[in-house]
């Protein structure tokens, strides 16, 4: 078990992580703290290669602090500590051979609301991930193209990409803050609850696009919609936290058996809209 305060290790081992687009992602044992107080305790669960896995529970369950967990940004706030460990291809994110930057390249994020940068084209949105990770970039246009095309926007931006990115839809921002994320060509993505803002238009087309990418990176998404969950997972963990305690994963399985015969009762009154 690793347990730390905010802290950059400096030794970088890119090369031991899998070439693989897809990341095999492990959290074994994982506890969080903000200032002392325990979170979220004892979160084991195996992000598969290939598949969506979303993460589904009550409000203030833990669910988003796993998933920042899971890309180090939990350690950019002050007074964190964690215990446990989360393996990307067999290799300890926290244990000192990634800088977290490094961590971040193979785990991308897209948060709940969109952020691509106002000021810049979306050309240059797209690509902004590869030169703040100075990674080089020959085909500049094909990446751009590639990646938006993925993230369902091509063809709606192809005439206009140096107009301005904060000038977009907030559903074309959402896509455009997805396809500077796979520009990078991450082997897992995050996404935090990336369409409780939009419509039911772009809430389709997201979901389309999570759909279509899952063959080449593994996706993690926290999502309080349970028809989103059925619809684009194949895994899915429940997270539920009582009052005055920490929150856990009470169960997690195939989507299917989740929703249809889960093992817990609390499972099965979550998903049916009984509480939460």
């Amino acid at each position: 078990m690793t347990l730390f305060a905010t802290r950059e290790p400096v030794i970088a081992d890119e090369s031991r992580v899998s070439t693989r687009s897809a990341g095999d992602l492990v959290a074994t044992d994982v506890c969080a703290w903000f200032s002392g107080r325990l979170v979220l305790e004892g979160v084991t669960l195996d992000m598969r290669p290939s598949t969506v896995t979303a993460l589904i529970g009550p409000s203030g369950c833990g669910k988003s602090t796993f998933l920042r967990i899971l890309n180090r940004m939990h350690e950019l706030v002050p007074g964190a500590q964690l215990a446990g460990s989360v393996a990307l291809d067999g290799i300890d994110i926290y244990a000192g051979r990634l800088r977290a930057t490094d961590t971040r390249r193979h785990i991308g994020m897209v948060f709940q609301k969109p952020n691509p940068f106002p000021a810049m084209s979306i050309y240059d949105n797209v690509l902004s991930g590869l030169r703040f990770s100075r990674i080089p970039a020959t085909d500049r246009d094909g990446i751009v193209e590639s990646s938006l095309s993925k993230a369902g926007l091509w063809n709606e931006v192809k005439n206009r990409l140096r107009e301005l990115g904060g000038a977009l839809s907030g559903g074309q921002q959402q896509r455009l803050c997805i396809a500077r994320a796979l520009a990078v060509e991450p082997r897992v993505l995050l996404m935090d609850e990336p369409c409780s803002a939009l419509d039911p238009t772009s809430t389709a087309r997201i979901e389309q696009t999570i759909a279509e990418i899952a063959d080449e990176v593994t996706v993690v998404i926290v999502t309080h919609n349970m028809q989103q969950a059925q619809r684009v997972s194949q895994n899915c963990a429940f997270f539920l936290a009582a009052e005055n305690e920490p929150g856990r994963v009470v169960e997690t399985g195939p989507t299917e058996v989740i929703f249809n015969s889960p093992s817990d009762e609390r499972t099965l009154d979550y998903v049916n809209g009984r509480f939460g």
